[in-house]
């Protein structure tokens, strides 16, 4: 059974026991905080199907039509055959033969993200944007406006009927389980939790649930005979933060559902980037390969200064005839390291031609948050990529940017 699935049977179960039991769920006003999560289903995928009427129902996959490119996302069609986002086109051609492979437009989606957070700033004067699709939105102190229930299924239908799109919703006393309820019943659910059944539901799940415990920190902490949610946040901080490091007391904290981060009503850098022109053309990949990677160790070690991670790279190229193209693709999780940044560049340079020659190449990263505002470790599994890429941090705080230059052995 999927984990989302699980945890909205629990949320059932939970509730009806109390029913028998003859407890009263608690009431919104027993409870001043409501945070909502929305989160729009297949968003890529849904504007192109918005914009191509007949394409509804079938498995779109964005990316690219070049076989060596990557999805960007797809339709909940495509996923029903394994297809998902950073795939490589010919992997996703392989799972799904009889899929409609569409090109990325950014800027349709920018355009329908404005509108999407237009609602959103009607509905509250407090939203945290945290991509181009999703955002939290606090709805406390609302019940004279019918209560945040009302208002959370309001915005959802306001992004149907107005624009056509599907969004999940969740409602919850803070960000962790708001966001963690957006995703129990996708797509275009509706999900909320209440302070006292979080613990509960929590407990049973695996570790992994909480954003950011990646593979290495899940085979540390099953070493200790830790696998599930409630057995991290039954042991001691101490052993946790062996593991954990300073983050240890917080995230026992999210393991039982309590998360005092507040909903931050900032205009955050949409992107981080950087591009070199170059005195020759360059006609060969393994040339832009090796730019591509400095670019990428540039635009890292800037997101780390400002403290941001970002969810989609773009590869810039502009040729020697001056036309310009650009390529995107989105992480399923918010990346922030060198080596992470340029595996997924990689991907798209991969993609293009270079043969015409090259003159610019740029990398971006966009999609931003940052990271003492989610309920995170950090942004890798890696502690050799962690320490490799702080010591790297290190030279160039205290020498300069251009004092190393990432490279590929050959």
């Amino acid at each position: 059974m999927h984990p989302a699935t699980e945890i909205s049977r629990r949320v059932r179960l939970l509730r009806e026991t109390k029913h028998k039991r003859g407890e009263t769920v608690t009431e919104e006003k027993r409870h001043p905080r409501w945070i909502m999560h929305v989160d729009m289903d297949a968003f890529y995928a849904s504007v192109e199907i918005l914009d191509q009427p007949e394409l509804k129902g079938k498995p779109v996959i964005v990316g690219g039509r070049s076989a060596r490119g990557v999805v960007s996302t797809c339709s909940y069609e495509a996923r029903a055959f394994g297809v998902h986002s950073a795939m490589p086109l010919f992997e996703a051609r392989r799972l799904c033969p009889h899929g409609i492979f569409i090109p990325c437009h950014p800027h349709r989606y920018a355009e329908m993200s404005h509108k999407i957070m237009t609602i959103f700033r009607e509905t509250s004067p407090l939203v945290e944007p945290l991509s181009i699709d999703e955002a939290f939105v606090d709805l406390t102190g609302m019940e004279k406006l019918g209560g945040a229930d009302k208002i959370a299924h309001a915005v959802q239908g306001r992004i149907e009927k107005e624009l056509n799109l599907s969004a999940s919703i969740g409602l919850a006393p803070n960000k962790f389980l708001a966001k963690l309820a957006s995703d129990m019943q996708k797509p275009h659910g509706f999900v909320k939790i209440l302070p006292e059944e979080a613990a509960a539901l929590l407990a049973p799940l695996p570790v992994t649930r909480i954003f950011g415990i990646g593979h290495s920190a899940e085979r540390k902490l099953r070493q200790l005979g830790i696998d599930t949610i409630g057995q991290l946040a039954m042991t001691e901080t101490g052993i946790l933060e062996k593991i954990l490091g300073s983050n240890a007391q917080r995230i026992r904290r999210l393991a039982v559902g309590l998360d005092e981060r507040p909903v931050i009503n900032e205009e955050i850098a949409k992107s981080i980037g950087k591009e070199n022109t170059f005195a020759v053309d360059y006609t060969d990949r393994e040339s832009c390969r090796d730019e591509v990677l400095d670019l990428c160790g540039q635009v890292g070690w800037r997101l780390r200064r400002e403290h941001f991670s970002g969810r989609t790279v773009t590869l810039k190229v502009k040729f020697a005839d001056f036309h310009t193209i650009t390529r995107s693709v989105s992480s399923d999780r918010p990346i922030c390291w060198d080596e992470e940044i340029f595996s997924l560049a990689e991907k798209l340079l991969q993609t293009i031609n270079v043969k015409p020659g090259v003159r610019l190449l740029g990398v971006t990263v966009s999609g931003l948050d940052r990271p003492e505002d989610t309920p995170v470790l950090g942004f890798a599994e890696d502690e050799r990529l962690r320490a490799r890429n702080r010591a790297v941090d290190q030279l160039k705080s205290r020498f300069g940017e251009s004092i190393i230059k990432r490279g590929i052995l050959k």
